[in-house]
């Protein structure tokens, strides 16, 4: 059994070619560069120097969080394209688990801790335990977000020696030692960060236990909302703004926003009737009891955007990317996992909005657009977690 293994959830790059007796190829880079600088050419590279193919993976294993938000995102939209690319599951390595796999063999707490700011720390309590010549990996606390208080207040209570490692150490180390009433240890530079060999072999286990998903169903474990997203909840909870399917009472308004927001707006025809194929998703968000913005797509074997817009008065508040979010939601749901659409070449806010939910673009159209003529853009999202 052969796996690729993928590690990004902090600031260390790490990709690794992995069987179940050795470690084939090892690629740690952690050096100012963004992970969708390095992650590819890194894995382009070690197939290269063994000369495999991917193919030849029996899986992939990604570690899947917490951890850095971009990170983590960059390593799932990489681990998840190559996985449907090749038709081979994903093996979900907690991040933290990861880390603590690396100290084999410690028979004390091992206490992964990344930073995760604010005081806070991503962590977990793990250990090996001896049965006769057998080791076993034991988690002794599922990670979590902590402050760094409550987690030397909970490693003093459980009274055994420690060993720390990750980026959190060089952030609270000072404090570990001036505040921990039991031994502690801190892990050698070689063993203190992420190594996608050591989740590699782990995840070799899971496959064998069937601990697999598809690589269109895979989703990252961040245990804690980004900034952004956080702020966009906010924003909702304190407009009540709500998602739900367009009703026939919603057209009129509808047709409203197309006639304020496009120069060839659709007609109460054109509405109605996308209303009532049954193959569409039609979504309204409405916020005290008026339709503020609209979704239309249709659902066969990908999902394809056919109008989408905002009332001009809610413009950059959230509606559009909750709109987008609960059609992403359906379509995993349904195991679709591409979205595609065409927009006016024109129309530079739209494009830019499109870019920002993570979307790409794959060529022109030409003259697609009548009233004025014009060129569409095509673009498409293959589906991932896409909160900032």
């Amino acid at each position: 059994m052969k796996v690729l293994s993928i590690d990004s959830s902090g600031l260390t790059a790490t990709v690794a070619l992995v069987d179940e007796n050795v470690t084939i190829a090892n690629y740690t880079m952690n050096h100012k560069k963004t992970h969708s600088v390095t992650l590819l050419p890194m894995i382009d590279e070690i197939l290269k120097m063994v000369e495999m193919q991917l193919e030849e993976v029996d899986g992939i294993v990604v570690s899947g969080g917490p951890g850095s938000f971009t990170g983590l995102r960059i390593g799932t939209a990489t681990a998840k394209g190559l996985g449907l690319a090749i038709d081979k599951p994903l093996i979900h390595i907690p991040s933290i688990e990861g880390l603590a796999y690396q100290v084999y063999g410690f028979e004390g707490l091992i206490c992964p801790i990344m930073d995760a700011r604010r005081n806070q720390v991503y962590t977990g309590l793990y250990t090996f335990v001896r049965d006769r010549e057998k080791l076993s990996f034991k988690v002794v606390k599922e990670q979590s977000a902590l402050s760094i208080e409550d987690l030397i207040s909970e490693l003093n209570g459980q009274k055994k020696h420690v060993m720390f490692l990750g980026d959190g150490v060089s952030v609270h180390k000072e404090q570990l030692e001036s505040e921990m009433e039991v031994p502690v240890f801190f892990a050698p530079s070689f063993l203190n960060r992420q190594n996608a060999a050591a989740i590699g072999t782990l995840g070799i286990q899971y496959l064998k236990e069937g601990r697999k998903v598809t690589a269109c169903a895979y989703q990252p474990e961040y245990l804690r909302v980004a900034q952004a997203e956080r702020e966009r909840l906010e924003f909702i909870e304190s407009s009540k703004l709500e998602i739900r399917e367009t009703k026939p009472e919603d057209i009129v308004t509808v047709l409203e926003l197309e006639r304020e927001n496009f120069p060839d707006p659709w007609s109460i025809a054109n509405i109605t009737d996308t209303l009532n194929q049954p193959h569409n998703i039609c979504l309204s968000a409405v916020e005290a009891g008026k339709v503020v913005g609209y979704l239309f797509a249709t659902l066969i074997e990908e999902v394809e955007i056919l109008a989408i817009s905002v009332s001009k008065k809610k413009k950059r508040q959230g509606v559009g990317r909750a709109l987008m979010e609960e059609l992403s939601k359906i379509a995993l749901e349904k195991e679709i996992c591409r979205l595609i659409l065409e927009v006016r070449e024109s129309n530079h806010a739209a494009i830019l909005f499109y870019e920002k939910m993570g979307f790409a673009r794959d060529g022109i159209r030409p003259e697609y657009y009548s009233d004025p003529k014009e060129d569409g853009v095509l673009m498409s999202l293959k589906l991932i977690d896409t909160m900032d």
